[in-house]
């Protein structure tokens, strides 16, 4: 079967792209795992070939004002290539905070937040508070956000080794309040100046 290919003048969306490169990754897989010499040349061409076009995305950068670069990097699929090629212009810190704020409205979306905290050698270290609700399931909220967090930030900067969001774990630790009921309070209040005066 071929692949599909956009009409000249048109753009892929960003979920093609990305399922052209998952598509890419497993015929690397099938080849890589193949014996014989015809398949190492296939995979020594593909590698020199991504070499030249990581050659080419830096030269375009050289070529490129502030402004052209800004959009450049900020572009989802030539921003991954650029990481992708080690010829992204923005430092890890910068590349790991941007991935964090584009996360932020989903997130607030549903009564939480996250907050890019800094590097820290290879790690980054994420702020993540969940919302109250419990759309997805009570308890797996703040764990669905760390893993989204953890995704996007070594995506945008894979030369980090973790993650950690250890505002994640806060809703395990931190136990329920206790629910009392009011006729019980008002019981204890009563009994109080009596046992008081008992003594």
């Amino acid at each position: 079967m071929e692949a599909e290919t956009a009409p000249a003048g048109t753009r892929l969306a960003d979920p093609d792209v990305e399922g052209l490169l998952a598509r890419i990754d497993e015929l690397l897989a099938v080849l890589e795992s193949a014996p014989g010499p015809t398949v190492r040349s296939a995979v020594e061409a593909v590698r020199l070939l991504t070499e030249v076009y990581g050659e080419a995305l830096a030269r375009v950068l050289d070529h490129a004002d502030a402004q052209t670069t800004r959009r450049l990097t900020e572009d989802e699929v030539l921003g991954h290539l650029l990481v992708l090629h080690g010829v992204h212009p923005d430092p890890v810190e910068v590349r790991a905070a941007r991935a964090v704020e584009r996360l932020r409205p989903a997130v607030r979306e549903s009564g939480g937040d996250v907050e890019f905290a800094g590097v820290d050698g290879e790690v980054a270290r994420v702020r993540v508070r969940t919302g109250g609700g419990c759309g997805t399931g009570c308890g797996g909220g703040a764990v669905d956000v760390a893993a989204a967090v953890r995704a996007a930030v070594l995506a945008a900067a894979p030369e980090l080794s973790d993650v950690e969001t250890p505002a994640a774990q806060e809703p395990a630790r931190r136990a329920a309040p206790a629910f009392v009921p009011l006729d019980a309070l008002t019981r204890r209040a009563a009994a109080a100046p009596r046992a008081q005066g008992a003594g």
